[in-house]
């Protein structure tokens, strides 16, 4: 079943942080294969609650806490993966995902290419990335672009809670590695949830605000701050259309071209830092294939090239909100 096919459970409103473990234990009924590890994922139900409840229910058989080791925990699901399981491994902070990345590029990424596709890599790595939540340089990194740029990989990164149930489901059945990442500054956030399982399909993007003047791709935590420029606008009479892809890679380029044919101008935001991001590539692919049908240049909102601050104040100030980006469609309109 997928999330077209289901309706939402009238009333029911679920948070981010309840959704991602409910994800989880669905799958893990539906299929003994299913497993969970990770640094304090059992015990603790994880640094940010979002393997709460697992333990009780699935015991220390199929909900394991690990070492300390990043690497240790990409090997144990690449080699859990290759001999018939499901695993399902949290990396914490997106931040340490260096510390994996010999396992995670060139093993877990690699296997399925390297065996001519005879050997079945179903491993969900979930890790949590985004600042606004004063935890200073070493834990509050947008790291997508990085894991997007290695080929064998698939990147989801929800930005409400009826997503990452979906999202989380599909990513857990899918035969192929997935980074799962989930924002810091959203868990708190409610949408509401149907009880039963159900998928959002992987590779495809969603227009979660249908507009006329200017199309927003925006991903993570920036789609509630697009949204919110949007409304901002509409009293102008700037209609934004807002754009989230969910799954950073594979990218649905078809629905975004299908927008900037109708807006013929584009915007992509990220919360990572400008240079190099992966809003950089979503630019040239627009501009490469929707060339025709732009009247501006695409824009590019990011990060400043620097680490994200400790400070408040200056943490604020480094993400980009829903005043720059309505800063930035106003440019885009030569208003």
């Amino acid at each position: 079943m997928t999330a077209t096919d289901l309706p939402v459970t009238a009333g029911r409103k679920l948070p981010f942080v309840q959704a991602v473990p409910e994800a989880i234990a669905q799958c893990m009924r539906d299929d003994a294969d299913v497993f969970l590890a990770g640094e304090d994922v059992a015990v603790y139900g994880s640094v940010f609650g979002t393997t709460r409840g697992l333990l009780d229910e699935f015991g220390p058989s199929r909900v394991l806490d690990t070492p300390i080791s990043e690497i240790a925990i990409i090997g144990l699901a690449t080699g859990a993966a290759a001999v018939g399981l499901r695993p399902v491994v949290d990396l914490m902070f997106m931040d340490f995902i260096g510390c994996a990345m010999d396992q995670l590029m060139n093993q877990l990424a690699k296997m399925k290419y390297m065996f001519g596709g005879k050997a079945r890599l179903p491993v969900t790595v979930m890790t949590a990335a985004g600042a606004g939540t004063n935890l200073a340089a070493q834990h509050s990194q947008s790291l997508e672009a990085m894991v997007c740029h290695i080929p064998g990989l698939k990147v989801v990164m929800p930005s409400n809670a009826y997503d990452a149930k979906g999202l989380l489901t599909a990513s857990i059945r899918d035969d192929d590695p997935v980074i799962f990442i989930v924002n810091k500054f959203l868990l708190g956030a409610t949408s509401d949830v149907p009880v039963e399982p159900y998928e959002v399909p992987l590779g495809l993007a969603a227009v979660v605000r249908p507009g006329t003047d200017v199309t927003v791709v925006a991903h993570g935590r920036m789609v509630g701050e697009a949204l919110a420029a949007a409304e901002a606008l509409a009293s102008d009479g700037i209609s934004l259309e807002v754009v989230d892809p969910r799954t950073l890679q594979p990218f649905d380029l078809p629905t975004v071209l299908a927008s900037v044919a109708k807006t013929h101008r584009a915007l992509v935001v990220q919360e990572s830092v400008r240079y190099a991001g992966i809003g950089a590539e979503y630019a040239a692919q627009i501009a490469e294939e929707g060339f025709d049908e732009l009247d501006a240049p695409v824009a590019r909102l990011g990060a400043p090239f620097s680490p994200v601050p400790f400070s408040p104040v200056l943490e604020q100030a480094y993400v980009p909100d829903a005043a720059r980006i309505a800063a930035e469609a106003r440019v885009l309109m030569g208003t």
